[in-house]
């Protein structure tokens, strides 16, 4: 029977409106038809279900199996402008990916997000964000020296780093799924596709602020993600040792070092001197003034190359070439053409090792022979080794 959830989840995902699936589906059914199988007031036949599926890229197994787990989203930072259908479509995509990822994760050995503490820390001021993310770093043994890649930090815990593209006024949010027994059992950070490196890096920590920190109290969960933020891209023993204990006056051209070597914007730089007080209120509103009459707010000089997630390509790399997954399902998932150099399948090896101990050492044999036979007509090996040993 389908699940008529998943079946309204996938379509979102995919971006689909019921005209589009129907369309997609070559008329076969008509929206009337879809709304009615994702309220639950009709069920398709399995032909109907079958090209459902296939329109939607997923086995129809997946839009009759209930989800493993349930997918929470945390700090959802979103514009007036974004509309309510558009909302729903994000989460929707995100929940479709971060089942994917969690999915994948459980064809390995280590397959839960390693030494995170999911909301572990309680937070009632901006101070307990700034310790929050010092606790962090220690408990990830990172030191204090600014990070080189957040996102592959991120994914070395097992948090999933996605990127949303075209997606107007989102900016990003954070997710975590959680089994029947309240476990969790996968996290992701999102953010939409910035320009820039550094813009990049940090909405990922801010997202991991609200993936790690309870916020309680009358206080703003964005501002002390933000300061989570700084706090961890940008440790306040190691600013103080780049700037000093405080600043009169600091240059564009120092401001553009410690960009660099923080990986972290101008703006951003400029409110963690301020917040550290290195700088004065007055001191960084003049610089806001001048960041505005420059242009610089959204693309500032000097911008840092951006970061790309990797695990989700090796993973799919490992579970090709170990037989876990198909080729043509690895291919779908990254939507691209894979060329590997493939071994025996898996079914080959099965095959192999179901077959008479005698035949098995007979076609071994073989093997052995035409092996041996091949590098007697070759001598370039011997070249390679040197040539004939003399004593």
């Amino acid at each position: 029977m389908l699940h008529k959830m998943r079946l309204r989840q996938l379509r979102l995902a995919s971006g689909y409106s019921l005209d589009a699936l129907a369309h997609k589906m070559e008329g076969l059914v008509t929206k009337q038809a879809i709304s009615k199988y994702e309220t639950g007031k009709a069920q398709p036949t399995q032909a109907v279900l079958n090209k459902l599926a296939s329109a939607l890229g997923v086995k129809a197994a997946t839009l009759t199996s209930e989800p493993k787990f349930e997918v929470k989203f945390h700090g959802f930072r979103k514009r007036a402008k974004l509309r309510a259908r558009a909302a729903e479509e994000i989460q929707s995509k995100v929940a479709a990916l971060l089942e994917q990822r969690i999915n994948l994760q459980g064809f390995y050995k280590h397959h839960e997000p390693a030494g995170v503490p999911f909301k572990s820390f309680s937070v009632r001021s901006m101070e307990e964000a700034e310790t929050a993310a010092t606790r962090l770093r220690e408990t990830w043994e990172l030191g204090s020296a600014p990070i080189s890649d957040v996102t592959n930090t991120l994914e070395e815990h097992l948090i999933h780093v996605l990127e949303l593209k075209g997606t107007e006024h989102f900016d990003g949010l954070s997710a975590t799924a959680v089994d029947e027994s309240g476990k969790v059992v996968g996290g992701a950070v999102v953010s939409s596709f910035e320009s820039s490196g550094e813009r990049q890096r940090f909405n990922l920590a801010h997202e991991l602020g609200h993936l790690v920190m309870n916020v309680v109290g009358n206080i703003n969960e964005e501002d002390t993600a933000n300061r989570f933020a700084s706090a961890f891209l940008a440790p306040r023993d190691t600013v103080l040792a780049l700037t000093g204990v405080q600043r009169h006056h600091i240059s564009l051209s120092e401001l553009i070092l410690l960009k660099q070597r923080l990986g972290m914007s101008i703006q951003a730089i400029l409110y963690r001197l301020k917040d550290l007080s290195v700088i004065s209120e007055t001191l960084h509103r003049r610089w806001c003034i001048d960041i505005n009459k420059q242009g610089w707010r959204k693309n500032e000089p000097e911008a840092l190359p951006r970061e790309e997630p990797r695990w989700f390509r090796r993973a799919i790399l490992q579970a090709v070439t170990e037989g876990w997954i198909t080729k043509e399902e690895g291919e779908s998932m990254l939507s691209e053409r894979l060329d590997l150099d493939e071994p025996l399948s898996l079914a080959d090896r099965k095959a192999f090792m179901k077959l008479p101990l005698e035949e098995r050492r007979r076609i071994m044999a073989k093997q052995a022979e035409e092996l041996a036979a091949h590098y007697n007509s070759d001598n370039t090996w011997r070249e390679v080794e040197g040539g004939d040993i003399i004593e």
